[in-house]
C-alpha cells in the first residue's frame, strides 16, 4: 500500500511548538493519532502537538483551525499556534489579507498582522471575552478576593478559574522557583473539580505590570508558552486586584502582551511567530 507523504511545516510562538499542515492540500483521517505519533521527540518530529489548518465551516471566516495536543486530545484555542497560523498564511501567500478571520472551536478569532517588508514581525489576536467561573465575588470595578482552594497533594492552592475559550487555573505563589510544576500540574489538571482537565499557570508578580507565568498544559505537560494561559493569568491578575489591564507575561519560551480592554470586554494578545523548518513526512 501507497504511503501517503505530508509537507508540514514545525513554527514556534513564544517557544510553544506545533507541527503545521495545511489541509486544503492533505487530507489526514485521524489527526489524533497522528499527532501523537508526530509529537514525540525521540521517534517523531517532536513537539506539544498538531494544528490543521483548513477551509471554514462558516462564511463569516477566512480559514480554520484544529489543534490537537501531543497526547491526541483535541483543543479548542491556542493562542499562540493562531499568531503562527496568521505568519504562515501571509508568507507563503496562501492571502495577502492583514486581517484573518480565524474559525476555531471556541470561535471566530481576528488576526491582525504587523507586517514590514512582507515580513510578519508580529501578530496581535482578538482573544474575545474571558468568562470567569462566579462574576458575581467582583466588586462594580471588576476586582476581587475570593480565589479557590484546591488540595494537590501535600499542598494547597488557591486560584482563579478563567476560561479563554479552554478552561485555565491561575495560583499566584510567592516564588516561582520553589513550585514543582510537573508534580503539582500535573495534579491540578486532572483534579475532580474539572472533570474536563483543566490549564494549569502559576505566576509570580514581578512588578511594572510584569507577571512570570509558567504553564502545565492539559493533554501536553510543562510547555515553554501558551497563549490562552499568558491571556487567563492577564485576567486573573487583574480580577485580583495584582495587576493593571496591561500585562507582560513572561514565559519560559518568550514574552506576551496582553490587554484587556474595558469598552468592548475583549481580551488581546500580541506577540511573535517563528518558522523553525519544513519536512515530508509518510502516514
Amino acid at each position: 500500500m501507497t504511503r501517503q507523504k505530508i509537507k508540514f511545516t514545525k513554527m514556534h510562538g513564544a517557544g510553544n511548538d506545533y507541527i503545521y499542515v495545511n489541509t486544503l492540500l492533505y487530507n489526514i483521517e485521524d489527526p489524533g493519532a497522528e499527532s501523537i505519533k508526530w509529537s514525540a521527540y525521540h521517534t517523531g518530529i517532536g513537539s506539544d502537538g498538531l494544528v490543521l489548518i483548513g477551509k471554514p465551516a462558516s462564511t463569516e471566516a477566512d480559514f480554520s483551525m484544529r489543534i490537537f495536543n501531543a497526547d491526541g486530545s483535541e483543543a479548542m484555542m491556542c493562542g499562540n499556534a493562531s499568531r503562527c497560523i496568521g505568519k504562515y498564511l501571509f508568507e507563503k501567500g496562501i492571502t495577502d489579507k492583514t486581517s484573518i478571520k480565524l474559525e476555531t472551536l471556541s470561535g471566530i478569532k481576528i488576526l491582525d498582522l504587523h507586517v514590514e517588508e512582507n515580513e510578519v514581525k508580529s501578530v496581535t489576536v482578538d482573544m474575545l471575552e474571558p468568562k470567569l467561573e462566579d462574576a458575581s465575588q467582583y466588586d462594580a470595578d471588576g476586582h476581587g478576593t475570593e480565589e479557590r482552594t484546591l488540595t494537590a497533594g501535600d499542598k494547597e492552592f488557591a486560584g482563579t478559574f478563567v476560561s479563554m475559550g479552554n478552561p485555565h487555573f491561575v495560583i499566584f505563589v510567592d516564588d516561582i522557583s520553589d513550585i514543582d510544576i510537573a508534580k503539582y500540574g500535573s495534579i491540578l489538571e486532572n483534579h475532580k473539580a474539572f472533570p474536563g482537565r483543566c490549564n494549569i499557570e502559576f505566576a509570580e508578580i514581578k512588578g511594572d505590570s510584569k507577571i512570570r507565568t509558567r504553564v502545565w498544559e492539559r493533554g501536553s505537560g510543562i510547555t515553554m508558552a501558551c497563549g490562552t494561559g499568558a491571556c487567563a493569568t492577564a485576567v486573573a491578575a487583574f480580577k485580583t486586584g495584582r495587576a493593571e489591564r496591561c500585562s507582560e507575561i513572561v514565559m519560559d519560551g518568550g514574552t506576551l502582551n496582553i490587554e484587556w480592554k474595558e469598552n468592548d470586554n475583549h481580551v488581546y494578545m500580541t506577540g511573535g511567530a517563528t518558522f523553525v523548518f519544513e519536512g515530508e513526512i509518510a502516514i
